[in-house]
């Protein structure tokens, strides 16, 4: 099926990804690309009539830079809309004949924007009036420079006190631009303007959905696979999980998946991923119980980062020796020939800019690259299209429970980076039992003001395990046992999250259970750091 599409090209801002969620939130396939490509590459995209629109993302630099990044021309005389947001408003005025300057005053965080000239982006879209009348936004600015003169054939869309100029439009093109950023939740009504964009403006069809995919999905994966063997690391985690469904759903025996469980895993949670995958779907999953090996080879080591290399080399190790029994077709197996992976579309992106080097810090990621070269076998990616958010969906949609898809984040090396120092299969076994009465709590406790459970209200909640003993009192006896940390965050886009505001009553049951309930343990405490300057994990 072919989607219309928008492209948004990237100048290295750290939240393109949200202009790009937005737009799919609106049910319209969006794709980022790097800025600098070329006015050939920009009009084979739009050759086959999928491209409605194109966004200009923000940047950290400078149009007036000779070493800057601009738009390819192309983008401008392809006849579809243009949004430029922030740095893609600048360019725009740059390319286009307008005037860029340094500002004398910066603008970063809140801002009120007075929106003019009733254009097609903006009219009818406001947060509240003035009593003279005019039309005004709560917006989030973010710049230094700012546009002095107005291209040839724009006018003037939009001003704050220190920005004269702080949106443009030229309606006879369809080219809007806007100094503040729509994408982020500050800006009150950043959806509704991005909406009327791709789908009033550009008149996109709201055709993406995830119920729908899977056909599509199904029908990509069969063609690509044939009648050969696929291969998967299953690991519990949401985007593996949703992988194995889709995959299973397209191609049934032909699937096999791997499941090393390296001791550090949530309380039953290895029964349960072979309850689901192998219980229920059917699928054909090999468990390596590697809980030892694993153990024993962070016996010792106390640095977070050099815990993480141990984890990930050693899943890699024991992985490969599974993969190359069923590579060598052993088993009854002819001999599997592609690698599965759960890589969805923010680690493709992400890397993508590293290479790029268009971003100021970018994340490299384990899952694009790298295994399916050392293993000898082709990559299958069919989660590498979607956001999170689309891989849940897609989920739920596949059969799925959703506590399973809409569990909160775990890091790769699980619990062995939420045990501070060393890690002790006492210090994890005691973990497990502490985190689980955590998020049982939490599930159980509801919000009488919105109805739903503080699990739901929560974006990400854990629990810590401290290497430092404390005194108590039991009973008539002195204690001196181990303490942990409860931690839960809010966020909608995990960049930024303060610390969850817990009602004291669930705080008081959670610690009450699980000093009762967890012996060697004698002090809970709760995290009340925000990210930044506190990151979510400990470590």
């Amino acid at each position: 099926m072919q989607h219309d599409k928008i492209l948004i090209l990237d100048f290295g801002s750290q939240v393109t990804q949200l202009i790009a969620r937005r737009v799919r939130d609106a049910h319209v396939l969006s794709e980022v690309h790097p800025c600098d490509v070329s006015d050939e590459w920009v009009r084979a995209y739009a050759a086959d009539g999928s491209l409605k629109g194109v966004i200009l993302s923000g940047s950290h630099a400078s149009v007036y830079e000779d070493t800057t990044d601009k738009a390819p021309q192309a983008v401008f005389d392809l006849g579809v809309p243009v949004l430029g947001i922030c740095y893609g408003m600048q360019t725009m005025a740059h390319q286009l004949g307008g005037k860029v300057e340094s500002g004398h005053k910066r603008e970063f965080g809140a801002a009120a924007v007075r929106a003019r000239g009733h254009t097609a982006l903006l009219k009818d879209i406001a947060d509240f009036t003035t009593p003279e009348g005019h039309g005004m936004l709560d917006v989030w600015m973010s710049h230094g420079d700012k546009v002095t003169e107005l291209p040839p054939g724009f006018k003037l869309m939009a001003t704050t006190d220190s920005c004269p100029i702080a949106g443009m439009a030229d309606e006879a093109r369809k080219f809007y631009a806007v100094q503040f950023h729509p994408e982020v939740t500050h800006t009150k009504q950043g959806d509704a303007i991005l909406r009327r964009f791709v789908l009033d403006i550009c008149a996109a069809k709201p055709d993406w959905v995830m119920r729908d995919h899977i056909a599509e999905a199904v029908a990509l994966i069969r063609e690509q696979v044939g009648d050969e063997e696929v291969i998967l690391g299953l690991s519990g985690g949401v985007d593996s999980s949703v992988a194995a469904a889709l995959i299973h759903r397209a191609i049934g025996d032909q699937l096999t998946c791997v499941f090393v469980d390296h001791g550090l895993l949530r309380l039953n949670e290895g029964d349960l991923v072979m309850e689901m995958f192998e219980g229920k779907l059917k699928a054909k999953v090999i468990r390596v119980d590697a809980s030892e090996l694993f153990l024993g080879k962070l016996a010792g080591v106390s640095d977070p980062e050099a815990k993480r290399k141990i984890i990930g080399g050693e899943f890699v190790t024991v992985f490969k020796q599974e993969a190359a029994k069923l590579k060598a077709g052993d088993g009854g197996h002819k001999g599997a020939t592609f690698l599965a992976q759960g890589t969805i579309y923010p680690d493709v992106i992400e890397s993508g800019g590293a290479k790029s080097k268009k971003a100021v810090t970018i994340k490299s990621h384990h899952n694009v690259g790298g295994l399916p070269e050392q293993l000898g076998l082709k990559l299958l990616e069919p989660l590498r299209d979607l956001f999170k958010d689309e891989v849940r969906e897609l989920g739920v949609a596949l059969g799925l429970p959703p506590e399973m898809v809409y569990r909160h984040p775990f890091p790769g090396p699980g619990l062995g980076v939420r045990i501070l120092g060393e890690v002790k299969k006492e210090y994890a076994d005691l973990l497990r039992r502490a985190d689980d009465i955590f998020i049982q709590e939490l599930r159980n406790f509801i919000d009488p003001a919105t109805g739903k459970s503080w699990y739901d209200l929560t974006s990400q909640a854990f629990t810590v395990f401290l290497p430092v003993k404390s005194v108590g009192v039991m009973g008539d006896g002195r204690t001196y046992d181990y303490v942990v940390a409860l931690r839960a965050v809010q966020t909608s886009d995990f960049m930024t999250a303060d610390w969850a505001e817990l009602p004291y009553a669930l705080l008081k049951k959670v610690s009450g259970r699980i000093i009762n309930e967890v012996r060697g343990i004698n002090r809970v405490t709760y995290d009340v750091s925000s990210k930044p300057p506190a990151t979510i994990e400990w470590e």
